[in-house]
């Protein structure tokens, strides 16, 4: 899984930003037209609330993750706000089972 994880982060990294660049090609860095389009029509802003809500769920999941091996959560918050929870899921995931794999190296467990 945690090769799976590392392939579906550096996916969600790439196919949003075709989507982003499509948009800065035609209007540049314009985030008064970038935060309306959002929510342009009823499909656009339901999928635009359901990721802001799952986003928000994400960020309460790892800061309640009170596991040692866990990842710190910044770095993830920072990945979600930039790139996207498409990115940013599976690879607080990725290196979530990373860490526990290199906890349990260290520990001699197999």
């Amino acid at each position: 899984m945690k090769h799976l994880y590392l392939f579906l982060a550096i996916a969600g990294a790439i196919v949003p930003y075709v989507f982003f660049i499509e948009f800065i090609t035609a209007h540049g860095f314009n985030l008064g037209l970038f935060i309306p389009a959002l929510f342009a029509n009823g499909a656009a802003g339901g999928f635009s609330t359901d990721l802001l809500i799952s986003s928000l769920v994400f960020w309460l999941f790892m800061f309640s993750d009170k596991q040692a091996d866990r990842p710190k959560p910044y770095w993830f918050i920072v990945i979600n706000l930039s790139i996207g929870l498409s990115c940013a899921l599976p690879a607080y995931l990725y290196f979530k089972i990373r860490n526990q794999q290199t906890a349990a190296a260290v520990q001699g467990i197999p």
